[in-house]
């Protein structure tokens, strides 16, 4: 099954599960409200792994964004964290749940409407990263990667901005 016959897992404004449906259709047209999930990993310095998405992604490739993915439909947020980690980067984390947002984003004829979770974690183990992926990895202080979000909003994902900016008003 290609990456754009994922199921993923439709939602109302609540959370709560309505059905699934084809990853293409979901994020096609104004899209369908379904499951994200983002997730800020630490490393024991206090910096956060930010990644550059494959320039082959269908939305937002070349752009910084953290490990991001959707829930499958028997997943909790945080298994589904635990995948995307290890598909991604090669890694295992233990990872919570900080809180959810909805946004709504379009990008081409593609659009993004989902309920997200922001997970977070920390794990020092090296990374192993698929570049069918990921294209670049960097660590960040936060005060420093809020600087470049404030002067460099362009090279960043939509729903990163977003989480990013919750977690650092808390």
């Amino acid at each position: 099954m290609g990456e754009l016959e994922e199921e993923i897992v439709l939602v109302d404004r609540e959370d709560n599960v309505i059905s699934t449906d084809k990853k293409l259709n979901c994020h096609t047209g104004e899209g369908e409200l379904h499951r994200g999930l983002e997730i800020f990993l630490f490393d024991n310095l206090g910096r956060l792994l930010i990644q550059k998405r494959n320039g082959k992604k269908l939305t937002w490739p070349h752009y910084w964004d953290g490990t991001a993915g959707h829930p499958r439909l028997s997943e909790s947020y945080e298994e589904a964290g635990k995948r995307r980690l290890e598909e991604e980067l090669g890694i295992s984390a233990e990872l919570s749940k900080a809180f959810t947002f909805r946004y709504h984003a379009t990008y081409g004829k593609y659009t993004e409407q989902e309920v997200c979770a922001l997970l977070h974690g920390h794990s020092d183990e090296p990374l192993v990263i698929n570049l069918d992926e990921v294209s670049e990895v960097n660590y960040i202080h936060l005060d420093e990667l809020r600087k470049d979000i404030e002067q460099n909003p362009e090279k960043y994902t939509p729903w990163f901005k977003i989480a990013f900016d919750k977690y650092w008003n808390g």
